[in-house]
């Protein structure tokens, strides 16, 4: 799909824009009305397609479950292997959409690989994750910044009170939660690893505060977010943190998505998470 296009729905889903905006200007670079419907499928989720692991997978069990947040009551998806056991613990960040069947089904991939894996949703002190998503991209952005950070650190607090837990806690998170994984690393010393897809950068003067492994994955063609990587890696450097950083050719922001069909890379997404899963494997088991 014209690269033009692909940009336009990013800044419609990240800026934002409001509807009437992107699909004026979609129509405008399509041709017609016609035509810019059309493309909208492509473009927009399909949650028919997030179950690649389904719920009822007799590997693993899930749960809903609440913890206390700062001043709220936070909602969150578990998941775990069905065997007994202590295991390591991820929290999976979702995107600007809030928690959704995708990073559900997210979280039921990394309970499989052999962990105990907890989905937070941000939106937890408004109700919930709304079923429209512009609703909840909008009521991510009326978060309060640092009370949503004490809620996602108060998670691991949730976690390590859990007896299938092993004490050793890990994150990893997608655009919106991307940029959470990397502010994690910042506030959680005891964190040993912080995986972020597509996440905006903690400022370099942050960084030495950093304990965990970081292992940062970028899409060659997401020049928005792309931006900040050389000041990242320079102070990352500097502080002698551990960490990976891969940038993919050809890749777009959300090439992880699976529900997200113009943008999803397939091989791109099962090469990053085979190296997110080895990382996990070296720190948290």
């Amino acid at each position: 799909m014209n690269q033009e296009i692909i940009n336009l729905f990013d800044e419609y889903t990240h800026v934002p824009l409001s509807r009437d905006e992107f699909l004026r200007r979609l129509t405008k670079l399509t041709g017609s009305l016609a035509a810019a419907v059309a493309v909208l499928p492509m473009l927009e989720v399909n949650y028919a397609h997030a179950h690649t692991v389904p719920p009822q997978d007799d590997r693993i069990t899930t749960e809903r479950i609440t913890y206390p947040g700062d001043d709220c009551t936070m909602k969150g998806y578990v998941a775990k292997p069905k065997e007994k056991g202590k295991y390591g613990a991820v929290v999976v960040i979702h995107e600007n959409r809030g928690l959704n069947p995708h990073i559900e089904d997210i979280t039921r991939r990394v309970a499989l690989a052999g962990y105990l894996a907890l989905a937070p949703d941000a939106l937890s002190p408004s109700g919930g994750t709304p079923t429209n998503e512009d609703a909840a991209r909008d009521a991510i952005g009326k978060l309060d910044a640092q009370k949503n950070l004490n809620n996602y650190i108060k998670a691991f607090d949730y976690l390590k009170s859990r007896e299938d837990c092993n004490l050793k806690t890990g994150c990893v998170g997608f655009c919106w939660g991307g940029a959470m994984a990397n502010q994690l690393a910042v506030h959680v010393p005891e964190l040993k690893a912080a995986v972020a897809y597509y996440g905006r950068q903690p400022s370099a003067e942050d960084v030495p505060k950093i304990k965990a492994a970081v292992q940062l994955h970028y899409g060659a063609l997401d020049e928005r977010i792309n931006a900040g990587i050389p000041a990242y890696e320079d102070a990352l450097k500097k502080a002698g943190t551990k960490y990976e950083l891969y940038v993919y050719e050809g890749a777009n922001h959300a090439f992880n998505n699976d529900t997200a069909p113009t943008r999803y890379n397939a091989a791109v997404a099962k090469l990053a998470w085979e190296r997110t899963l080895k990382l996990f494997g070296e720190t948290l088991k």
